[in-house]
Protein backbone atom coordinates (compact mmCIF):
# COMPACT_ATOMS: atom_id res chain seq x y z
CA UNK A 1 0.00 0.00 0.00
CA UNK A 2 2.81 2.41 0.90
CA UNK A 3 4.70 1.60 -2.30
CA UNK A 4 1.57 2.32 -4.34
CA UNK A 5 1.06 5.73 -2.70
CA UNK A 6 4.73 6.58 -3.15
CA UNK A 7 4.62 5.61 -6.83
CA UNK A 8 1.52 7.72 -7.41
CA UNK A 9 3.08 10.70 -5.64
CA UNK A 10 6.21 10.43 -7.80
CA UNK A 11 4.09 10.29 -10.96
CA UNK A 12 2.05 13.33 -9.85
CA UNK A 13 5.24 15.25 -9.01
CA UNK A 14 6.77 14.46 -12.41
CA UNK A 15 3.55 15.48 -14.18
CA UNK A 16 3.43 18.83 -12.33
CA UNK A 17 7.11 19.42 -13.10
CA UNK A 18 6.54 18.67 -16.79
CA UNK A 19 3.53 20.97 -17.00
CA UNK A 20 5.39 23.78 -15.25
CA UNK A 21 8.35 23.41 -17.61
CA UNK A 22 5.97 23.67 -20.56
CA UNK A 23 3.93 26.64 -19.29
CA UNK A 24 6.48 28.82 -17.46
CA UNK A 25 8.48 29.78 -20.59
CA UNK A 26 5.25 31.01 -22.18
CA UNK A 27 4.30 33.13 -19.15
CA UNK A 28 7.66 34.56 -18.08
CA UNK A 29 9.27 37.41 -20.03
CA UNK A 30 12.32 36.57 -22.15
CA UNK A 31 15.61 36.84 -20.32
CA UNK A 32 18.77 38.47 -21.69
CA UNK A 33 21.54 36.10 -22.76
CA UNK A 34 24.09 35.17 -20.10
CA UNK A 35 27.66 36.52 -20.21
CA UNK A 36 30.00 34.79 -22.64
CA UNK A 37 32.18 33.25 -19.92
CA UNK A 38 29.14 31.64 -18.33
CA UNK A 39 28.34 29.93 -21.63
CA UNK A 40 31.71 28.15 -21.57
CA UNK A 41 31.21 26.79 -18.04
CA UNK A 42 29.53 23.48 -19.08
CA UNK A 43 32.26 22.81 -21.65
CA UNK A 44 34.99 23.52 -19.08
CA UNK A 45 33.32 21.21 -16.57
CA UNK A 46 33.05 18.49 -19.20
CA UNK A 47 36.73 18.79 -20.10
CA UNK A 48 37.70 18.71 -16.42
CA UNK A 49 35.64 15.55 -15.82
CA UNK A 50 37.14 13.86 -18.89
CA UNK A 51 40.61 14.79 -17.64
CA UNK A 52 39.82 13.29 -14.23
CA UNK A 53 38.42 10.14 -15.80
CA UNK A 54 41.57 9.43 -17.80
CA UNK A 55 44.19 10.60 -15.30
CA UNK A 56 45.96 7.75 -13.50
CA UNK A 57 45.26 7.30 -9.83
CA UNK A 58 48.12 7.24 -7.36
CA UNK A 59 49.13 3.74 -6.20
CA UNK A 60 48.81 3.06 -2.48
CA UNK A 61 51.99 3.73 -0.54
CA UNK A 62 53.64 0.92 1.37
CA UNK A 63 53.95 2.12 4.96
CA UNK A 64 55.85 -0.92 6.24
CA UNK A 65 59.11 -0.31 4.53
Amino acid sequence: MVKNIRCISVIVFMAILTISLLILPLVLPPLPPPPLLLLFLPAVLLLFLIFLAFSPSLPPTDESG
